[in-house]
């Protein structure tokens, strides 16, 4: 059987009506990391940057974000969330982000889990960006990367997606001849 999109009918988007479906508890857990330098890593874990706290920062804006997700994405419908954790795991040259929502309700939580996790992956970047550009202003070192849904549970099922782990790639770019691009 070939899937559907849910939110498209006779080529229009539409809001998918959940009103027939039971209120069941539902948790999405979701992940990202941002690349950092080590200098940069090292001034986190010692507090020494100088717009504050930075993983305290980005755990509020990834409440705030998961909140806010149905006025983001549209949609989304508005839920009630019962519950957000936000997780860090620092490496050399990256920051984690783990974002767990929970709900009672007729509809999942993944959209919020992802939306919290780019949120505070966006919010790191901009409390170190100072530290992270080069002397033209530019981020050559500095991405965003591998959002993805860890795991949902829906009552009593639970999926946990497990995508193939793979090794950050140094590339280094010379960009003094503008001509090849």
């Amino acid at each position: 059987m070939e899937k559907q999109f849910t939110h498209i009918d006779e080529g229009r988007v539409h809001m998918v009506d959940v009103s027939e479906k039971d209120d069941v508890p539902r948790l999405a857990r979701a992940k990202g990391e941002i690349v950092l330098s080590e200098e940069t890593i090292k001034k986190i874990k010692a507090g020494n940057v100088e717009k504050g706290n930075v993983l305290a920062t980005a755990q509020v804006a990834a409440v705030l974000a998961v909140k806010k997700t149905p006025e983001i994405i549209p949609m989304c419908h508005l839920i009630q969330i019962t519950g957000v954790d936000v997780d860090f795991e620092i490496g050399n040259w990256t920051i984690a982000a783990i974002v767990e929502v929970r709900t009672v309700g007729k509809t999942g939580v993944e959209m919020e889990a992802l939306t919290g996790v780019s949120a505070a992956l966006l919010t790191i970047w901009d409390m170190v960006k100072s530290a992270e550009k080069d002397e033209s202003g530019n981020y050559p070192n500095t991405s965003i990367r591998n959002i993805r849904v860890l795991e949902k549970h829906k009552g009593k099922h639970f999926v946990t997606v497990r995508p193939i782990e793979s090794e950050p790639i140094d590339v280094d770019f010379d960009i003094q001849d503008k001509s090849d691009y």
